[in-house]
């Protein structure tokens, strides 16, 4: 450990082992973006995704992958354009990193359920503490309709990141909440963003949440189609599994007590809709 990441941490109560590696996981996050920032990849992409609600919007529970969207679709896009920038901001802060780029086929459902051909997927990794590793995805043929805007990150500078809006984040975790594939786990983190959405009376944006829809799975939804899929999986879904799946990322493991399959069809009563 560095003097960087020592200070770093020191923003964070950490009491076990679990506290510890979700607050690495969440500086080298921080860094990777600074990396990107100098790079200008935000001039042709956006972040969303639960790191982007994590470290944007106080989600008060941690993340692990990083997802990010071009403005327009690009097929000649070349994201190891921009691994030279990320492997400069690590030696600045006294890290070694190495970025791979993985092979989709080896990936199961769970990894794959909405990657396409031509959304590529990158490990970044401390060559000397390989528990560490981040993964980034990068979709240079994106769902279109959604709206950005520019979030400042403190760590390990100031500097400004585009952002996905909250409504268009929303729609992106909708869409997991409802479309994604399990094979042996339920995602659960989709389940406690859902709940933080509803919470806080974001108003989800359907029309991106139908582009999603029409991209990725090939289908015309109505909003009472959607919500019928919805209530559908609320209803039908292990409760237990969600909580196992969810609960270490959350900060407060209690925020879990009340979750059952009746609480989130309350919920999904009281989506509000751009």
């Amino acid at each position: 450990m560095n003097e960087f990441f020592e200070k770093a941490l020191k923003r964070y109560p950490i009491s076990d082992v679990k506290d510890k590696q979700n607050a690495l996981y969440e500086i080298t996050q921080q860094v990777v973006l600074a990396g990107l920032h100098r790079g200008g990849f935000f001039d042709r992409a956006a972040f969303y995704g639960g790191t982007c609600l994590r470290l944007f919007h106080q989600l008060p529970r941690f993340s692990e992958d990083m997802d990010f969207s071009l403005l327009a679709p690009d097929e000649q896009f070349c994201f190891e354009n921009y691994f030279q920038p990320i492997i400069d901001e690590f030696d600045s802060v006294g890290r070694r990193v190495e970025i791979k780029k993985k092979d989709k086929k080896m990936f199961g459902r769970v990894d794959s359920a909405f990657l396409k051909d031509n959304t590529d997927v990158y490990n970044v990794a401390f060559q000397t503490e390989k528990t560490i590793k981040v993964k980034i995805e990068v979709d240079t043929q994106p769902p279109l309709r959604f709206q950005t805007e520019q979030r400042a990150l403190t760590l390990p500078y100031t500097f400004m990141v585009r952002c996905f809006e909250l409504s268009d984040l929303y729609a992106g975790k909708m869409h997991a909440l409802v479309f994604r594939n399990w094979k042996t786990r339920v995602k659960g983190r989709d389940w406690y963003d859902f709940e933080w959405y509803v919470r806080w009376r974001v108003p989800l944006d359907f029309a991106h949440l139908q582009e999603r829809i029409r991209e990725f799975n090939g289908v015309e939804m109505s909003r009472d189609e959607f919500m019928s899929a919805l209530r559908e999986r609320l209803a039908a879904t292990n409760i237990e599994d969600v909580k196992l799946d969810v609960r270490r990322f959350v900060i407060n493991p209690h925020e879990l007590d009340i979750w059952s399959n009746d609480y989130f069809l309350q919920l999904a009563d009281m989506i509000v809709f751009k």
